[in-house]
This record gives C-alpha cells, structure tokens and sequence, in this order.
C-alpha cells in the first residue's frame, strides 16, 4: 500500500482524484459474468448505430488492410478533403482525431491552463468535459442545468475572468436535449473573444427541428467557435475511433500542434471518406431512429415511465427510484443500458434506440423486471 500511496504522490494533482470514463458494458463482459452467449445478449448502452457502417466503409476497409504495414497519412489529407467539400471549409480549418474523445482533449489541454483557467459546463452533460478539465488541473466552472439540459443564462453567469473554455453539447448526452439556433448563436456571439466555446455535435445527423442549429455553419462569423463531430454515431464507425474539430484556422494551427502524429489510423481514414459518399446509408439510420424512438416511447407510456424528450439516438428514462437494482436485473435478461448516477441522474438509465428486434427484446425484459417489482 505504502509504494502505491508514493506513486499517487508522483501524479500530477488533476490524475490523483480522477475517475476513469467508465463505457458502457461490452457484451462479451457480460457473457462472461453470468455464462451466457454473445449471440443471446442486445446491447443498447453506448449510443452505436446498430446498422453498423455503411456497406462502401467496410469495402473500403477489406481494401486498405493490405497496407497495414504502412504509417496512415499523417495529416489526413485525403479525408480532410472530403470533409473540406462536405463542410463548406477550408482544410486548413480541420482538426483530426482518435474519436471527437480525443479533440475534446486537445482542446483542453491546448487552452487551459493549469490551476489559472477555468472551463464551463453544465450539470448533466457530457462527462469527458469534467474529465478534461480535471486531468489538465484547469478549474470546473459548473452551471446548474434546466429541465436536465443546458441552461444558456447558467452558463452566462459561470463565465468569469478566468474562463478559457465553454463546452456544450447540442444534442446534450446523455439527456438528449437541445438549444434552439437563435439562443444558442446570441450565447456564441456574447462571449469575449478570449473565451472559446466548443459546440459538441455528436448525434446532430439525428436531428429533425427546424430550429435547430448547425453550428459549423457560423465557424466563419464567430473566431472563437470550435465545432466537433464524430464517425462513431450515425456514420456507424465506432469501432475505428475518428472525429474531427472545425475552427478558426489559427485555433486548427495550434490544435494540430498539440495532437499526435498519426492519431488516426488508415483503416479510420478510408471508411469516413467512403462513409460520407454513402448519404443513404446515414438516411437509412436515421429512419430507422426514427421508428425506434415512437416505439420505444410508446411502450414506456404504457409502462408507467417517464422519459426526458430526445432528438438523439437514445432516451433517458426516469424510473423514480434508484435504477442500479433495474440495470442489474435487465443484465440477467441479456440486455445492456447505461446506468448514469454519475451524471446526478441516480434514477434514470439510458437506452440506446436499436433494431425493431432489439427495441421489442428491451420492452419485454422492462416489462418482466418491472413486473418483478
């Protein structure tokens, strides 16, 4: 204990008292535990697209492995390419990494400093922005949430001399809200030029409001806006780990200063360029969300459960009681969601929308465990 307790002392302050991101269960965890088949087991606990990626994504993979001995494209030439066309942007404005994880952590470590700046973030949001600002020893500026999403005016006044950093997530997770285009841009455009806020659009393909914003679209107006994106959600890319940041090209400079040389590897490369030149695909899943989210929905009504309104890939749901005890017992009938007690919601699960098989296995193992008491 005592050579634990003196390599402890050895970590910076911001390691010592940190958590690690804990994923959802992986099915063949569970199999493990309780004996059970990989095959028997529906996991909806980690937002993934259950169609997988696009058909051209996986061809395009089989045909880059020959290359495996190679070092991927350094700077992800080809890739920023396709996204530069897919954006409106310039290349020079695209940052690259081992999942939007992984940007969000440059990010972080890029602008804020040690024990001086502070980063703002709501309750309830995404929790690698607390996760960052601890590891780097930048301090939390935490805004209380409203109606379990981001509040604007909150966030406001969190600012202070000392913020550096801003982090919202438009839609938020792991609550599924969402901020309509003109608030959010007023938010954007009212903030000193020294603060730079990161708009985090993970599930935004999702999205189907008229009111809600694409926020790359104002990378030109506003010179302290980073946007994120990310392969791993609607685009079914989860497992290759790519995202990528849009920015000021002077913000693209230093973020590309600081992110390692070849974070994202060949195969990651070749399957987002394919992947975006597959739009049915992407339209595929997003209907395919679509239907799940009324299915869903409409069995929780039925059931007696509340949940918090969505335009992701997942639902949040409210059992009125601490729900570790229920995301044992849907374990035992093979079915895996997300306990989020360290979001401050000890009550709620959420659960990823699935395929029609997958969403009627999780409606019959609610009923049973509900049922169960």
């Amino acid at each position: 204990m005592s050579d634990q307790l003196a390599y402890l002392d050895l970590a910076v302050p911001g390691v010592r008292g940190l958590r690690p991101y804990e994923p959802g269960k992986p099915e063949s965890e569970l199999a493990r535990e309780l004996g059970m088949k990989v095959e028997d087991i529906v996991k909806l606990a980690s937002n993934e697209n259950p169609l997988g990626p696009s058909p051209k994504a996986i061809a395009a993979v089989q045909e880059a492995l020959k290359e495996l001995a190679r070092y991927p494209d350094g700077n992800g030439f080809a890739l920023k390419q396709r996204l530069s066309k897919h954006h409106g942007v310039a290349a020079q404005q695209i940052t690259l990494g081992n999942g939007s994880n992984d940007i969000l952590e440059i990010i972080g470590r890029t602008f804020a400093r040690p024990e001086e700046d502070g980063v703002v973030f709501s309750e309830h949001a995404f929790i690698v922005y607390a996760l960052v600002t601890q590891a780097i020893g930048a301090k939390p500026q935490v805004a209380k949430a409203r109606d379990y999403g981001h509040d604007l005016e909150a966030l406001r006044r969190a600012v202070d001399p000392s913020t550096r950093l801003v982090f919202i997530a438009n839609p938020n997770n792991p609550t599924g809200t969402w901020l309509k285009a003109d608030a959010l841009e007023a938010f954007v455009a009212e903030l000193p030029r020294s603060v730079l806020v990161v708009v985090d659009e993970a599930y935004i393909e999702y999205v189907d409001e008229p009111d809600f914003p694409d926020a790359s679209k104002w990378i030109g107006k506003y010179p302290n806006l980073i946007v994120t994106r990310t392969f791993s959600k609607v685009h079914g890319l989860a497992g290759l780990r790519l995202g990528y940041a849009l920015s000021h090209p002077d913000i693209a400079d230093l973020l590309n200063r600081v992110r390692q040389p070849f974070n994202v590897n060949s195969l990651a490369q070749v399957a987002a360029i394919a992947s975006l030149d597959d739009p049915d695909h992407v339209k595929k899943g997003v209907e395919v969300n679509r239907k799940g989210m009324g299915t869903l929905t409409e069995a929780f009504g039925e059931l007696g459960l509340s949940w918090i309104p969505s335009v992701g890939n997942f639902l949040t749901v409210d059992f009125g009681k601490p729900a570790g005890p229920i995301f044992q017992a849907l374990l035992h009938e093979g079915v895996i969601v997300r306990p989020i007690a360290g979001y401050g919601l000890p009550n709620h699960l959420r659960i990823t929308i699935g395929t029609p098989t997958e969403n009627a296995r999780c409606i019959t193992a609610l009923r049973k465990v509900l049922a169960a008491g």
